[in-house]
C-alpha cells in the first residue's frame, strides 16, 4: 500500500510542519491577521491564526454582529500586507443593511439617520457614502444570504476554495486564505436526515473541523445564549452568575470542542446589573461590553473591558472598571 494511502503518519512530519511554520513566523512570512482590538491581539496568538476557527456568544442585543462586522471592516486595512478573502454567511441581515452599517461606522453617523428617519440624510454624507463603497468595492467579499444545510454550507465552501484558488511559482494551485463568517449558527437549515438543530450543530461542528483542516480557513461563528442566562438569580450582582461560561453557548456541546478560541460577549447593562461578577466590577455604562475568553487553544483565557458605540456601529477598548469595595465580614 502507498504510504499516501495509509490513514497515518510518522510523527516526524508533524515536527517538519511545525519547525516550517515557526520558521516562517519568526520570519514574517506567516502571520495572524491583527483584529482591530489590542486585548483580542493579545488574547489570542497575536490575532487570527488560519485553520481555525472562533465561536462568539452572547444575547441578542450584546453586540455579536457588531463584533464580527468590525473585524471584517478593519480587517483589509490593519494586515496591508496579507492577501486573503472573505465569504460571509449573511443569514440574519441582507446585504443592504450591512453596508449602511458599515456606513454608519465611517462617517459617525446613525443608521436611522442614514436611512432618514432622523431628519432627511444630506447630500454630502451621502456622497461619503458613495465614496466609502466605491473605495471597498473592490475588497474581495463575497456574501451568501440563503440558508444553507450543512452539507450545503461544506459544497459552498469547497467550491469557492477551489474556485480562488491560484497558481504559485511553481505551476502548482495553492489555495487562498480565506475568512468564512456566519452570523447565527441556528439559522442553518434542517436536512431531512436531522433529528433537531441540536444534530445541527453537531454536524456543523464537525463539518468546519474538516473543512479547516484541508484549507487555509478562519472561522467567525455566531451564536445565542442558552436560555438560562436569563434566569433572574443571573442578574443578582456581584454573583459569578453574572459571567459568561461556556456551558452558557447554545449548542457548547457541539462546538466548543470544534472551536480554537470561544469568546461570550456580555452587556451587562441589559440586565440592570452595577456590579458585576464577584470581582464586583462597577458599570457605570450601559454601553460597557465584556468579552469572556473562555476558550483559548492557543492564547490565555481572560476578561476584557470595551464599549459599545453603537450610533457609531464600533466597539472600542476600555479601561478595567474599578471594584467595589470589598464587604468586610465582622463576625468572629
Amino acid at each position: 500500500m502507498s504510504d499516501k494511502n495509509l490513514p497515518w503518519k510518522n510523527q516526524k512530519e508533524a515536527y517538519r510542519e511545525s519547525l516550517y511554520y515557526l520558521k516562517g513566523r519568526m520570519d514574517g512570512q506567516i502571520r495572524s491577521l491583527k483584529t482591530p482590538w489590542l486585548k483580542f491581539n493579545d488574547a489570542t496568538t497575536d490575532g487570527l491564526e488560519w485553520h481555525s476557527m472562533t465561536v462568539i456568544g452572547g444575547r441578542p442585543g450584546a453586540g455579536k454582529t457588531l463584533l464580527k462586522d468590525q473585524i471584517i471592516r478593519e480587517i483589509f486595512v490593519l494586515n496591508p500586507e496579507e492577501k486573503f478573502r472573505v465569504l460571509e454567511f449573511q443569514l440574519e441581515m441582507v446585504g443592504r443593511t450591512s453596508a449602511i452599517r458599515q456606513y454608519s461606522s465611517v462617517i459617525g453617523k446613525s443608521y436611522k439617520y442614514l436611512c432618514s428617519a432622523e431628519g432627511t440624510l444630506s447630500n454630502v454624507d451621502l456622497k461619503l457614502c458613495a465614496e466609502y463603497a466605491k473605495q471597498r468595492a473592490n475588497d474581495p467579499i463575497d456574501i451568501v444570504e440563503e440558508a444553507p444545510t450543512v452539507h450545503e454550507f461544506v459544497d459552498i465552501v469547497t467550491k469557492y476554495m477551489n474556485a480562488h484558488a491560484e497558481k504559485n511559482d511553481e505551476g502548482r494551485y495553492v489555495y487562498v486564505n480565506t475568512i468564512v463568517t456566519l452570523d447565527h449558527s441556528l439559522l442553518l437549515k434542517k436536512s431531512s436526515y436531522e433529528k433537531d438543530k441540536m444534530e445541527v450543530l453537531y454536524n456543523f461542528g464537525e463539518a468546519c473541523t474538516d473543512l479547516k483542516r484541508k484549507f487555509p480557513i478562519h472561522f467567525i461563528i455566531l451564536s445565542q445564549l442558552n436560555r438560562n442566562i436569563d434566569n433572574p438569580e443571573r442578574a443578582e450582582e456581584g454573583k459569578i452568575g453574572n459571567y459568561i461560561l461556556t456551558s452558557d453557548i447554545m449548542g457548547a456541546d457541539a462546538l466548543l470542542q470544534h472551536a480554537d478560541l470561544v469568546v461570550g460577549l456580555n452587556r451587562p447593562g441589559l440586565m440592570r446589573i452595577r456590579y458585576y461578577g464577584p470581582d464586583r466590577y462597577i458599570i457605570e455604562d450601559d454601553n460597557i461590553l465584556v468579552m469572556h475568553f473562555l476558550k483559548c487553544r492557543n492564547g490565555d483565557t481572560r476578561m476584557s473591558f470595551f464599549r459599545a458605540q453603537y450610533d457609531k456601529m464600533r466597539i472600542i477598548e476600555t479601561a478595567t472598571p474599578a471594584q467595589q469595595e470589598k464587604r468586610i465580614n465582622t463576625y468572629k
